[in-house]
């Protein structure tokens, strides 16, 4: 008995020390506690009790102030005015603290990330809180006269704003500042955050970048896990990854909509459906951050694209200047160094209905599956579908040992072509096929092209062309001069293989065969600035009209070619040379039709 009324009497002690305990004794405690998890000094001013007595008591904190990372400026990270909340005392038996009814008045916070990503709000480690997945229940929150400034160096991202809160009015959040230079408009507002999940909108306005998100957060103010619809509308597709922090790309303004799942290190985006520029796209995509980098794989539609959409305002100008220059050129100078894309890998499959913009011939259609691994992107496999025709291959863009610009390396095959795609005026006519491989250094396609080692080829067979040329390509004037315009004449196979040293191409030879005539065609065409220097010989298969003797130059790039006759070719007195032979029948050999086949399967090999 008695050391039962011992027991009990002790612990009546105790649950009345509980009732009255003075909670601002725990000051030094709970600054020493808070200090190892900030590593920083955090100073309070004093803890008071405002109640009397009970197991549910409502204390004040005031003057709080948590010190800055002495490498992220010299203010105090936070500032605190009062903090006035009510908690159970039970909880803190077994270790856990859960505030209720929390006020906060005269709050200012300042938020910095470094260029690095390192940050001020986690742990000295680095590491983050990692909470035990339920949140805290702090039932119902005011806050009042809240100032937060966040400062973004990786992003390029600054932000002041006001928060304000309160059971009845919700949450609401008004700021204003710049990402990437652009002036914005930020909003947020939602229920009291009382309770799992939480509803929300969120949305950024500017000129240059809009975008607007309605969901749910598995936790009040938890963004590491939500569920949301998003519409944005940008410039450029890098300035809602400014936001997002994705790692995507500069491009023409993009407007898009979508499902969104976000939780820790992932984006699951999937309803996508939009457009970049003129361009318009659908699909899915989804995003994990793994130690440090951004792992993608997605599926990508679109009925009709420019790749042109892909480049910045910046790189389209210098584009237009460079053309303006040195004049239009049959290899693109896109660009495609993928150096600065240093942190992103992942699969992407895309299929194109069809290529708008310069492109020629037109294209059909696109399919293939583009693949990023520590800055090597890989096209394969590729298949384009043309008016006439198909290409298929593979193409390499190596820029993994960080060096200034990538090695490109292409293999592409073009089968099933007609030449009256290629060529305007539908004059020539013919099955085309090719085969290109080349490896080369450079920035843009047009550089590494113009440094690249390897083999074009390509043949004609089985066309027709105008009787005039036929016989010209035979240095036989007089037929050329008498053939009707309509006439027509075989063409039996335009064949070349051009060997790639260094950007220059040299033809080994080029053979043209027809009916009519033959001719041959020595000499090189340098990359980049496709400059051409071919020396053109030829003989018709049947006596002659009247054939000139001699040879021709063609001069000029593939664009805008210039075809020269030497001044003693086409003299009078090699014209009477000409007739001369005529009339005594020396004109001189007749060629032979070549072995297209054999030809053909060289220039393709």
């Amino acid at each position: 008995m008695i050391v039962g009324a011992a027991a009990a009497a002790i612990l009546l002690l105790l649950l009345a020390i509980l009732a009255v305990f003075p909670w601002g004794s725990l000051r030094g405690t709970i600054e020493r506690k808070a200090s190892e998890r900030f590593g920083r000094p955090v100073r309070i001013g004093a803890i008071e009790r405002l109640d009397t007595i009970g197991f549910h008591p409502v204390i004040a904190i005031r003057d709080v102030a948590v010190a800055q990372a002495d490498w992220a400026g010299t203010s105090d990270f936070a500032r605190i005015g009062t903090i006035t909340l009510r908690f159970p005392v039970w909880p803190l038996l077994i270790g856990r603290f859960r505030p209720q009814d929390v006020t906060i008045d005269g709050l200012h916070l300042a938020l910095v990330r470094t260029k690095e990503g390192r940050t001020n709000w986690d742990r000295p480690d680095g590491s983050k809180d990692s909470g035990d997945g339920g949140g805290p229940d702090i039932g119902r929150l005011t806050i009042r006269n809240a100032i937060v400034r966040y400062a973004d160096g990786k992003q390029d991202r600054q932000l002041t704003a006001r928060i304000a809160a309160d059971p009845a009015a919700g949450l609401r959040v008004q700021g204003q500042g710049r990402i990437n230079g652009v002036p914005i408009r930020l909003t947020v507002s939602g229920p009291a955050p009382a309770q799992a999940p939480w509803p929300f909108t969120a949305t950024i306005d500017g000129d240059r970048l809009a975008m607007r998100a309605t969901g749910t957060m598995d936790r009040p103010l938890d963004a590491d896990a939500m569920t949301l619809d998003v519409t944005a509308r940008a410039a450029d597709l890098k300035l809602i990854d400014a936001v997002i922090e994705a790692g995507l790309f500069h491009t023409r303004p993009v407007a898009i909509r979508a499902h969104v799942r976000h939780d820790p290190d992932r984006w699951a985006i999937t309803a996508l459906t939009g457009t970049i520029g003129r361009s318009d796209i659908a699909g899915r995509l989804t995003v994990d951050k793994v130690d440090g980098r951004s792992k993608i794989d997605g599926a990508v539609t679109s009925r009709a694209f420019d790749f042109g959409d892909l480049t910045s305002a910046a790189g389209r100008a210098e584009a237009a200047a460079l053309e303006a220059r040195i004049g239009p050129r049959l290899v693109p100078n896109t660009r495609i160094d993928i150096g600065k894309i240093d942190s992103t890998d992942g699969r992407l499959a895309f299929r194109v209905g069809r290529i708008v913009g310069s492109s020629s011939p037109p294209i059909l259609s696109l399919a293939g599956v583009m693949t990023m691994d520590h800055r090597r992107l890989t096209l394969a496999p590729l298949r384009l579908s043309l008016d006439q025709g198909r290409v298929t291959g593979r193409a390499v863009v190596d820029q993994r040992q960080g060096q200034p610009a990538p090695t490109l390396t292409l293999d592409l095959t073009l089968a099933g072509g007609d030449v009256r795609a290629f060529a305007a005026g539908g004059e020539f006519t013919g099955k085309l096929a090719a085969r290109v491989r080349l490896v080369g250094v450079g920035d843009t396609l047009r550089s590494a092209v113009g440094r690249s080692d390897g083999s074009v080829g390509f043949t004609v067979r089985h066309g027709r062309l105008p009787a005039r040329y036929a016989a010209a390509l035979g240095f036989d004037a007089g037929r050329a001069l008498l053939a009707g315009s309509g006439e027509r004449a075989g063409l039996r196979c335009l064949v070349t293989r051009l060997a790639m040293a260094n950007g220059t191409a040299r033809a080994t030879p080029a053979i043209i065969d027809t009916e009519w005539s033959r001719m041959t065609a020595t000499g090189t065409v340098s990359f980049p600035d496709e400059r051409l220097s071919m020396r053109l010989t030829g003989a018709p298969k049947h006596p002659a009209i009247l054939r000139i003797p001699g040879a021709a130059t063609m001069t000029g790039t593939i664009t805008a070619p210039h075809l020269d006759v030497p001044r003693e070719t086409k003299s009078v007195g090699n014209i009477l040379k000409a007739i001369g032979r005529k009339i005594t029948g020396d004109t001189g050999p007749l060629a032979t039709d070549a072995d297209c086949d054999a030809l053909a399967a060289r220039a393709l090999r």
